[in-house]
């Protein structure tokens, strides 16, 4: 049975509520807040509250690796803008950003299920658009959290390499030893989302502090050794190294990268069903997570860019990563930079193993909706464990097999790699726009608001601005990096494969989906 639920006002908060279940002859029960929650909107609990605030904020911040992630992305962001474009380029995504954190928090506080954007748009969407729209949002979400999941292993990978090639110059990178990696470490982060899974709490509040410790541990030793330029080299240098006809078009291209590393920032919502106090815990752990490794981010990118040194070596580095050769510049030894990107290589492969998590809780969510093929098997929860078993074997299955193409081309996986800024934003975007459109057009009384609220005055202007921040990143990822010498190899074929996965979604939609699936599906009744 499916529902368009009323946003009922939020009364005042009571430690248990009475639920019936959907089945018959089903006794009544007593539910906590979170379950209570989950019930409103015809949820039963089927998974475990092991996260708090602490372990929440590890995930999500270890998730995003943002430090790490501008170091990673650096020489995609020097090339459209230079110093002064990926300054600029990066408080222009943090800003942005953290509009979007701010709507984020506001629907995930008034609607903690793990389905996020999914479930925000079938809740709030007219009637007569609910259907249709929730499935693409989740669809888009889906495919944006695999996109994620699988360029995050390899990103690892390529790393360890770049590694190899720093202390051993002969080393020649072959593609079908990155994929062997990539295997090594999605099987690292299964083991851990499994076996360990009790622990992954505790394993992610580690995992934080190795964040933070790491980054001083990176930036103390740069900044300290390595060569000081001057302020005007970073705040007045625009560099259009993609001979774009404009520097506007070349600024937002190269912030594309530094927008990458803000990705993942919606994970705590699709945990909320494993979080004690979700509707008050998941908009904290997102504000502060912006502001940690935003400002974590900015101070490795100014570091970065003071301490460049040889420029053209950099860029032109055999590791791949001109990070690894300001380092190696910095400290004058190839052992001392191998202990820097061994700091920022523990955080990237430890970023796996949450993106793991997210990633199959999505699946898991919408599969629990009828919105996938063979949802009635992806959707079961193993009773003992309390956890989506089939959801995340299916995850790293698609994980293992994307890294095939991998071994074929490069060019046809670094696509896959652009579709994490794209699905995210358009499924951001989607849920956004629904809900400024219920903000506009339905009285205040009739939210069921959370604990985290935007206002009523505030509301509608950050809606605005984070929609246009959304699209704008959205309509850029799909460029390449230069106008000039365009070929297969430097096309970005990114938008051939959003496109085809949309195609895709709507083909099964046609097919089959329409007739079995009808949105939210109510497991339970709340008195």
């Amino acid at each position: 049975m499916a529902s368009s639920y009323p946003l009922k006002p939020l009364s005042q908060p009571h430690n248990l509520h009475h639920v019936h279940t959907a089945e018959p002859h089903s006794e009544q029960k007593l539910l906590s807040r979170d379950d209570a929650d989950l019930a409103h909107f015809g949820k039963r609990p089927q998974l475990r509250r092991y996260f708090g605030m602490v372990s929440i904020i590890g995930l999500t911040c270890t998730l995003m690796i943002t430090w790490e992630g501008v170091l990673i992305v650096f020489a995609g962001g020097f090339t459209n803008g230079g110093p002064t474009g990926l300054v600029g380029g990066y408080l222009f995504s943090w800003g942005g950003t953290f509009l979007q954190v701010l709507v984020m928090s506001e629907m995930g506080s008034m609607i903690p299920l793990a389905g996020g954007q999914y479930n925000w748009v079938a809740i709030l969407a007219p009637k007569s658009m609910n259907k249709f729209l929730s499935y693409l949002t989740g669809w888009i979400t889906v495919i944006g959290w695999q996109a994620i999941s699988a360029s995050g292993a390899l990103l690892c990978s390529t790393l360890i390499q770049g590694l190899a090639v720093l202390n051993n110059p002969t080393y020649v990178p072959t593609r079908w030893q990155a994929t062997l990696i990539f295997y090594a470490i999605t099987f690292l982060a299964l083991l851990i989302n499994t076996y360990l899974a009790r622990l992954l709490p505790k394993i992610e509040a580690t995992i934080l502090v190795l964040h933070v410790l790491g980054f001083f541990g990176v930036l103390l030793p740069l900044v300290y050794l390595g060569p000081h330029g001057a302020p005007s080299t970073v705040f007045a240098t625009f560099l259009n190294l993609g001979a774009w006809r404009s520097d506007a078009v070349s600024f937002f291209i190269g912030s594309v990268s530094t927008m990458f590393a803000f990705m993942g920032i919606d994970g705590a919502t699709h945990m909320a069903e494993e979080i004690e106090n979700a509707a008050a815990v998941i908009p904290r752990s997102m504000l502060v997570t912006v502001a940690l490794n935003g400002a974590l981010g900015f101070a490795m990118l100014l570091a970065t860019l003071f301490c460049l040194g040889d420029l053209d070596a950099a860029m032109h580095s055999p590791t791949g990563f001109p990070f690894i050769a300001i380092f190696e510049g910095a400290l004058q030894s190839a052992p001392g930079a191998t202990a820097l990107v061994a700091l920022v290589l523990v955080t990237v492969v430890s970023a796996t193993v949450g993106v793991l998590a997210t990633c199959s809780r999505m699946i898991w969510a919408f599969a629990r909706e009828r919105g996938l093929p063979f949802s009635s098997y992806i959707a079961r929860v193993e009773p003992r464990t309390a956890l989506p078993l089939y959801s995340i074997g299916l995850t790293v299955v698609l994980n293992l097999l994307l890294a095939l193409i991998n071994i074929g081309s490069t060019v046809a996986f670094n696509a896959l790699t652009g579709l994490t800024i794209a699905s995210f934003y358009a499924s951001f975007t989607i849920a956004a726009v629904v809900m400024l459109h219920k903000r506009l057009t339905t009285p205040e009384s009739q939210f069921r608001w959370g604990p985290f609220r935007l206002g009523r005055w505030w509301g509608p202007p950050v809606y605005v601005a984070a929609i246009v921040y959304s699209v704008i990143g959205w309509f850029f990822s799909f460029w390449p990096p230069t106008a000039v010498e365009l070929t297969a190899q430097t096309m970005n074929w990114s938008s051939v494969v959003f496109g085809g996965t949309l195609i895709l979604a709507m083909g099964y939609w046609a097919v089959w989906a329409r007739r079995v699936y009808t949105g939210p599906i109510v497991e339970v009744h709340m008195d």
